[in-house]
C-alpha cells in the first residue's frame, strides 16, 4: 500500500497505512451491514478478502495520485495494534472541491471514544496540510455518526442533496471549532 502516507497518532490510537494483511480486519468494518447500511451508494457493502484487497489497494492509489489533505487511514490501537476503524479525508462530489472527514468502525469497538479521538488526530493534520474546514455528511438517522461530529465540534449547517444524490446532513468543522472543543475529546 502507500508507504509514504503520512501516519498520524492521538493518546490511544495510532492512524497508518493499510497493509495487505488488514484485509480480515478491514472486513469486519466495511463487510458489516450496520456500517455499510450508511455507506451505500458511496460505498457497497464488502464480502470477502479478495474484495476488500481490491478496495485497499485501490485506496492507495488513490491516495497517491491525490493532492493532501487526502487519505485513507487504518486506525490501530497503540497498545496492541488492533485495527478498530478507518478514517478517510477525501473530496466530495460531485466537484472534488470539499473535503469530507468520515471515520467507520468495527462495531465491537464501538462506545470507546476511538471515532471522535481518531477523526480529531485527522483533523488536526488536514487543517495543518492547508485544509480551511471539513465537512462530514450522514443519512438523517445516523445517529451515531452525529454525536461525534458534535463531539469533535462540528457545527451543523443544514441538509443537501448536493453529494451522492441522497438527503444528507452536512456537518461542518474549521480550526477554531477543532480548538474550542478541545477539552470534550
Amino acid at each position: 500500500m502507500a508507504s509514504d502516507q503520512v501516519t498520524l497518532t492521538s493518546a490511544r490510537l495510532e492512524l497508518g497505512p493499510w497493509t495487505p494483511e488488514d484485509a480480515a480486519a478491514a472486513l469486519t468494518i466495511f463487510g458489516r451491514d450496520e456500517v455499510t447500511h450508511w455507506l451505500t451508494p458511496a460505498m457497497e457493502p464488502i464480502r470477502d478478502n479478495a474484495e476488500m484487497s481490491a478496495t485497499m489497494e485501490r485506496w492507495a492509489r488513490e491516495d497517491a495520485e491525490a493532492d493532501p489533505p487526502v487519505g485513507h487511514w487504518a486506525v490501530r490501537r497503540g497498545a496492541d495494534g488492533v485495527v478498530v476503524g478507518s478514517i478517510t479525508l477525501r473530496r466530495l462530489p460531485p466537484f472534488q472541491e470539499d473535503l469530507e472527514l468520515a471515520w467507520q468502525f468495527s462495531p465491537a469497538y464501538w462506545g470507546n471514544g476511538y471515532a471522535a479521538e481518531a477523526a480529531r488526530a485527522a483533523a488536526d493534520w488536514a487543517f495543518d496540510a492547508s485544509a480551511h474546514e471539513l465537512f462530514a455528511v450522514m443519512r438523517p438517522a445516523n445517529g451515531r455518526a452525529e454525536k461525534v461530529a458534535r463531539r469533535l465540534g462540528m457545527q451543523w449547517v443544514g441538509e443537501t442533496e448536493k453529494y451522492y444524490d441522497l438527503r444528507l446532513q452536512v456537518y461542518r468543522l474549521r480550526p477554531t471549532d477543532l480548538a474550542d472543543n478541545s477539552h470534550q475529546l
